[in-house]
């Protein structure tokens, strides 16, 4: 019995962080903005408080880090973390950049997603145009998905 059962932990933790690893999570708008620009998909920007913020955190565990979500995404967008973290440190690049697009989005709490479709102008400048927002949404993956899918297919 000990031995079906540990074969059982050891099949759903590859499964759990399999579907963590398969997502690349973009911090740089610029590169962000370059892919989805070639893969012709919105951005999803995800403004966070990762160190700090519960919501954010249980959105994640209950929504981004499952096999339904991450599945969605590759085919339906390319993904920016936006981070506000209060202990881990960044970039002054970083800081200002996701400062930046905040106040642009006007963002005012966390967790908060954005949908946006992107253009480069002339001297790589970004051109933003707002699809819609969510947040947290109970009721797990297929629930946030579904919103998710609502506001997207409005482009």
């Amino acid at each position: 019995m000990k031995k079906i059962l540990v074969i059982a932990f050891i099949i759903l933790t590859s499964l759990s962080s399999q579907a963590q690893e398969e997502l690349t999570w973009h911090t740089d708008m610029s590169k962000a903005t370059d892919i989805a620009i070639k893969q012709n998909k919105p951005l999803f920007l995800f403004f966070t408080g990762s160190d700090w913020c519960g919501w954010c955190i249980r959105l994640q565990k209950e929504v981004f880090k499952t096999p339904e979500f991450v599945k969605w995404a590759k085919e339906n967008v390319v993904l920016v973390e936006l981070d506000f973290p209060r202990n881990n440190n960044q970039t002054d690049a970083v800081k200002m950049q996701n400062a930046q697009i905040q106040q642009q989005l006007q963002v005012r709490g966390y967790p908060t997603v954005w949908f946006v479709s992107a253009a480069k102008a002339e001297e790589a400048k970004i051109n933003l145009t707002a699809l819609g927002s969510t947040g947290y949404v109970a009721g797990g993956p297929k629930v946030w998905i579904d919103g998710a899918n609502q506001i997207i297919k409005k482009k």
